[in-house]
């Protein structure tokens, strides 16, 4: 087990300066534009998987850095360049981390590898698991998955929302029920391979924020996968289901849902994304701030301003120190005691508003315009305390988990 540091390593430096290149390179630059046409960039995904950073191996060297640091550092240095388009480079990892939470090494090794394609032919992935009446209360989830021994299939049949890349992607991990008398308890993940009939593309969402990024709706019609398709096979599935009815009886301890270990995972690196956002806003308000004169002086001469640059990048240090903190932790396998991995997202995305919002005030009327990014990250940061997980669903975590109640 790595000991805890805050120091990055010869080859994590590296790695760092390379993805800054990238995204003051390719992903800034392009950034107003792709914002402007709320479309998938698919030329900047298919540069990123040329140079490799859209692709399994890059993936898989930061998910299993022993220091935890790789996924949350890539994750701010993205981030940094655009929100948007970076989730549009990003977004299959959550797929990806559904498969790997939840799958056998076969299904990781089959199904990983055609969520990103190649250079020549780049893919996209899709976790699916919000629905138009289920978002934080998963309890209330409706796509159902049923077993038709028969044949050995699987028949899925729903609708989802607010899914990154639903629709477009070439393969779609979906969370559905399997048994409903268990709640949260009786759901699993399916694998929906390319072209299978039933899937389509719902509503495709115009956002507020991270327009770069698809957001659609999945609609599910007699959805048929093999039984190969569920994540960890049917027997782990069973077993499964079979100790949450006899804990359901005894009201003892509760488990773990499919969507539950997806989300659990990935919120250290949400709460890496903020910070690249926040972090990029100070950097343009401080620049800004030492170069633009108000009565003959810059105007971070002005407490009022100096103050407030002093308090954002305060916050973003004790952001980032949280995030990887939790990402060590989760690497190490020490467990969450007081939900460490909410505590990171949701003061890294709180932060992330709050820093944006400072940079529009600093830049005056000029924030406020297209002209300067910082009114873009000001909408891109709005996502942070809303998905995979809002801010309140992360503070109920944290008050069970400090309290011994149950997370359901």
């Amino acid at each position: 087990m790595a000991e805890f540091t805050m120091e990055l390593n010869d080859e994590q430096k590296e790695v760092r300066d390379w993805l800054h290149g990238f995204a003051a390179d390719v992903i800034r630059p392009a950034a107003a534009e792709w914002d402007e046409r709320e479309e998938t960039p698919w030329p900047v995904i298919q540069e990123a998987a040329k140079v490799g950073i859209y692709s399994l191996d890059f993936y898989a060297q930061q998910y299993f850095d022993p220091t935890g640091l790789g996924i949350p550092m890539a994750m701010e240095e993205l981030f940094w360049g655009d929100a948007g388009i970076a989730l549009s480079i990003v977004g299959t990892g959550l797929a990806a981390v559904g498969v790997l939470a939840n799958g056998t090494e076969e299904q990781i090794g089959t199904w990983i590898p055609q969520m990103y394609g190649d250079a020549n032919d780049v893919k996209v992935a899709a976790f699916c698991s919000s629905e138009p009446d289920a978002g934080s209360d998963v309890a209330s989830m409706r796509t159902r998955a049923v077993y038709d021994e028969a044949t050995d299939e699987w028949v899925l049949n729903g609708t989802k929302t607010w899914a990154t890349n639903g629709g477009i992607a070439n393969v779609h991990v979906v969370v559905a029920v399997v048994d409903a008398e268990l709640g949260s308890k009786g759901h699993a993940s399916f694998i929906v391979p390319p072209g299978t009939p039933g899937l389509a593309q719902g509503q495709k969402f115009k956002k507020h924020g991270i327009r770069a990024s698809h957001t659609a709706e999945v609609i599910l019609d007699q959805v048929r996968v093999p039984g190969s398709c569920l994540l960890g096979g049917k027997e782990k599935l069973d077993e499964r289901l079979a100790r949450a009815r006899e804990r359901a009886k005894s009201g003892g301890e509760r488990v773990k849902n499919a969507a539950m270990a997806t989300f659990e995972a990935s919120r250290p690196a949400v709460g890496a994304m903020a910070v690249g956002t926040a972090r990029a806003a100070y950097e343009v308000a401080l620049d800004y701030a030492v170069t633009r004169e108000q009565f003959g002086r810059p105007i971070i001469d002005n407490q009022g301003v100096a103050f407030q640059l002093a308090d954002m990048r305060t916050q973003i240090d004790a952001a980032r120190l949280l995030v990887w903190r939790a990402s060590w932790m989760a690497i190490s396998g020490k467990p969450f005691t007081a939900a460490e991995g909410s505590m990171s997202k949701l003061y890294a995305s709180e932060t992330a508003k709050k820093v944006t919002a400072q940079a529009i005030q600093i830049l005056g009327g000029n924030g406020y315009t297209r002209e300067y990014p910082v009114e873009r990250m000001h909408r891109d940061s709005a996502i942070y305390t809303i998905f995979e997980g809002t801010s309140e669903i992360q503070r109920l975590v944290i008050a069970r988990t400090l309290s011994g109640m149950p997370i359901r």
